[in-house]
């Protein structure tokens, strides 16, 4: 006999949501969903139930939003005049806010459902 364990959404603390397998409704860990996501492959192992779910196009749409926090200094050099040092210390900086926010925005499915590309 297999054990099956089923977390509820009342550990959700401050409207922090990670991402929940559509399979077992297991709770994604921060560090198992950077480790997940930063695979090659489309699909990703739930670490609890062992089934293949994939991102959402919402969540891929919320990332691809966010991302581009990271070259925000470039930004800001063009309108004022920051040092150097500054500028380049800025980028690990938004970027480790970045990897740190990341986990949140995924959103998992056991489907596919990407945006076919044109048409022929």
């Amino acid at each position: 006999m297999s054990e099956v364990t089923v977390r509820s959404d009342t550990s959700q603390k401050g409207g922090e949501k990670m991402p929940t397998c559509e399979n077992c409704h297991n709770k994604w860990k921060w560090k198992e969903t950077i480790k997940k996501t930063s695979t090659i492959g489309p699909g990703m192992t739930c670490p609890y139930c062992k089934k293949t779910q994939y991102q959402t196009k919402s969540s891929i749409r919320k990332i691809n939003t966010f991302m581009p926090i990271v070259l925000l200094p470039l930004l800001l050099q063009i309108f004022f005049d920051i040092p150097g040092a500054v500028l380049l210390s800025l980028f690990p900086v938004l970027l480790v806010v970045f990897i740190i926010f990341y986990p949140f925005l995924v959103e998992v499915s056991s489907r596919k459902t990407y945006a076919v590309q044109g048409k022929r």
